[in-house]
């Protein structure tokens, strides 16, 4: 590479650097069974037991034997990976039974698979504009990065709404004219700040102002509703959304992203999305681990309470020490630090001294100040752990000059 080049690709990483925010990828190995256990690979050769606080496999899908066996099953019988795109070999049996059991998850007509719930977001906001010429979106402020990515896709007006401010996206709605197309994008647990959209609030905005809705149920799906369809099943609005968006990579343990709707509109999305048409589909082993998730989860709901369970011992344990956390109605708990460079710190001294692996979450995840670690404790992660958890954040947070409540209180 010419020098001068180089320089600018120097000077980008400097700059991250600087304001503390430099990523540090752990290098792990997950241990089947054994799940939160794992071994951590220190420098890539020392290796050292750890305990994972922040993975999104929420409920351990990933190690349990039924759906590892599933993928060894469909790995002998079809093979690695899928040979295509999906309108090029790509589309096996297991592709089609999947998509079929994720239409029903959801009381929808169909559903399209997609490699992630980034690309799902992506491909189906970014070609929303080209299905309806003189679309407006109307975007949370807080949505995620792959849906922001779909809106500017679209090349479309949009319009960003106060985070769950219903005045501000009434008085946005109001400012387009009744039968101009219009589409309301939101999610229903928002993976930072531990907090869900007032979704039938939305739906009745949407339907007052002749708008589709379209929901991001990501960290929702397989852990919210009596069959683990999010959090519209769970308060009974699935027939009310247009468009519910999902992941197989968090609460089922696999990869890839899909959409549900009525066959119409999959129809067109499957037609019309680059991100969908062009792209090889994900291999029919993922495809086979994915169905298993969701029909294990459709009828063990006990997996569900245990994990909002486990989630509500750790917020009563941070509550009762005073620490600064988000005291949500999800089972998502953000510790705030508030500091980058504490932040990563923290991080560090956590899985180096007591082997706990918690990744610091900096800007641009979140604002530049709000800097936290993020929690996900899940059914595996026992009061043992817990109790861990708890002597080690009570020394590292004296040690970076941090204060509890308690600590305030008292001085």
């Amino acid at each position: 590479m010419a020098k001068n080049y180089h320089s600018y690709f120097e000077n980008a990483v400097a700059r991250v650097r600087d304001e503390g925010r430099y990523r540090i990828f752990r290098d792990i190995r997950r241990s089947k069974g054994n799940f939160p256990k794992a071994t951590w690979f220190r420098d890539g050769l020392d290796e050292k037991e750890i305990t994972v606080w922040c993975s999104n496999d929420y409920l351990g899908m990933g190690q349990m034997e039924c759906i590892v066996e599933a993928v060894k099953s469909a790995v002998d019988r079809a093979g690695t990976g899928s040979g295509g795109t999906r309108n090029i070999s790509g589309t096996t049996r297991y592709h089609v039974q999947l998509e079929k059991e994720l239409a029903t998850l959801h009381k929808k007509d169909a559903a399209l698979v997609l490699t992630s719930g980034y690309v799902a977001n992506e491909a189906t906001l970014g070609v929303m504009s080209k299905i309806m010429p003189g679309l407006v979106i109307f975007s949370d402020e807080k949505n995620h990065a792959s849906m922001i990515s779909g809106i500017q896709r679209a090349r479309c007006e949009k319009k960003i709404f106060a985070h769950n401010d219903l005045a501000d996206l009434e008085a946005k709605l109001k400012s387009v004219p009744l039968e101009q197309p219009k589409l309301i994008a939101f999610e229903s647990v928002y993976s930072m700040d531990a907090d869900i959209a007032p979704i039938e609030e939305i739906c009745d905005l949407a339907d007052k102002y002749n708008a589709l809705t379209y929901i991001d149920e990501v960290h929702a799906v397989g852990m919210y509703g009596k069959q683990g369809g999010g959090v519209t099943e769970e308060r009974g609005l699935t027939d009310r959304i247009d468009i519910i968006q999902g992941t197989l990579a968090k609460a089922y343990g696999m990869i890839g992203g899909y959409v549900a709707a009525d066959s119409v509109i999959i129809d067109a999305i499957r037609s019309m999305a680059s991100g969908f048409i062009f792209t090889t589909s994900i291999p029919p082993s993922t495809a086979a681990g994915a169905l298993r998730s969701v029909k294990v989860l459709k009828m063990t709901p006990e997996k569900r309470t245990q994990l909002h369970e486990r989630a509500d011992s750790l917020k009563a344990r941070l509550r009762e020490a005073g620490y600064p956390f988000v005291d949500g109605p999800t089972h998502i708990v953000p510790l705030m630090v508030g500091d980058p460079v504490k932040c990563q710190a923290i991080s560090d001294r956590l899985i180096e001294d007591f082997g706990i692996y918690a990744q610091p979450i900096n800007y641009p995840t979140v604002p530049r100040g709000e800097e936290r670690l993020r929690f996900t404790p899940g059914p595996l992660h026992t009061d043992a752990m817990m109790d861990e958890l708890m002597v080690a954040l009570e020394i590292v947070w004296e040690e970076f000059g941090l204060t509890t409540s308690k600590v305030a209180q008292a001085l």
